[in-house]
């Protein structure tokens, strides 16, 4: 072997073979285990991403935030829906008529359906918290591991890159000094191994780039899902409550007309309780997109990594 054979092979040596955690297989030779190389980097990440990639998408592919958006926004629409000039003052002609009554029962249908919604938004927060509450951890995790493999994935690119611009460096100058047929088979040799890890590095660049944009879907889906349950207690506690408790006074004084002042007061507490539902509502569709989009990615995840494991 020549000075410029052994300097070529070595750029691959033991230590960097540990590091790169390829298939542990038998070679017949050093020139073998170079393709095996050359062919085979980074294999070991590509399966744990594999098996990674399968968790998580377990953990993901049935989204379930929609509802709580959905009754979000008709708990929303029915306070809106509210008409307080039914409560205006009863006349003795408007009590004669039955029309005070008519109004009245109005005023308490639309009460009820207000105290309906808030009911089922209630019953989609406890979904929404037990599901946190079973995902969060796993979602965070598994996330966490699939960004280590890819950084791993992407040195062993780095690596690779740098390896080839050297071997074709060496390449270029072993062809023009030429020399006897055994030391032109070792250059044709080195060539091929050049193409293979060319070959090689190109499924890698394919499944690390599909295997970024899936996670920047799931970076950080954790705290945002638990954002949103937050914001969902907080409006059924706060702003909610606050509004339901005055709609149930004048659902009550209803037949006899409620003071403008109650009324008023009453206006005031719905107002920002349907803003706050509105915000925590398109959140909660947002969450559902953004995980719908993240299992479709993981779904389509699954080719280039097979392709490169």
């Amino acid at each position: 072997m020549s000075d410029d054979d052994d300097r070529t092979a070595s750029l691959m040596t033991p230590a960097k073979l540990a590091q790169l955690k390829v298939r542990p297989q038998p070679a017949a030779s050093p020139a073998a285990w170079l393709d095996q190389l050359a062919a085979d980097a980074g294999s070991g990440h590509i399966q744990r991403l594999l098996e990674l990639r399968r968790q998580l998408l377990a953990l993901v592919e049935d989204p379930q935030y929609a509802s709580a958006g959905t009754g979000s926004a008709k708990l929303a629409a029915a306070l809106e829906a509210v008409d307080f000039a039914l409560l205006q003052p009863r006349g003795w002609l408007a009590r004669a008529t039955g029309k005070g009554k008519e109004a009245a029962a109005s005023f308490r249908a639309q009460c009820d359906a207000c105290s309906r919604a808030g009911e089922a938004l209630a019953g989609e927060l406890r979904i929404l918290q037990r599901r946190q509450q079973a995902q969060a951890g796993g979602i965070v995790r598994t996330v966490a591991e699939c960004e280590t493999e890819v950084r791993a994935i992407q040195k062993i690119m780095d690596q690779g890159a740098r390896w080839l611009q050297d071997m074709r460096g060496q390449l270029k100058a072993r062809q023009a000094v030429g020399g006897e047929p055994a030391t032109l088979q070792k250059i044709e040799e080195d060539t091929r191994r050049c193409e293979l890890l060319v070959t090689r590095l190109k499924l890698l660049r394919a499944a690390d780039a599909a295997a970024v944009q899936a996670l920047e879907h799931g970076r950080g889906l954790a705290t945002r899902v638990a954002a949103v349950a937050t914001a969902l207690q907080q409006v059924l506690e706060g702003p909610w409550k606050d509004a339901a408790r005055r709609l149930d006074a004048l659902s009550e004084r209803a037949a006899d007309g409620a003071d403008a002042e109650a009324v008023q007061a009453c206006r005031k507490a719905v107002l920002p309780a349907v803003e706050a539902l509105r915000r925590a509502g398109a959140e909660a569709q947002a969450l559902q997109t953004q995980e719908q989009a993240l299992a479709q990615e993981l779904a389509a995840l699954q080719d280039p990594l097979q392709a490169a494991a």
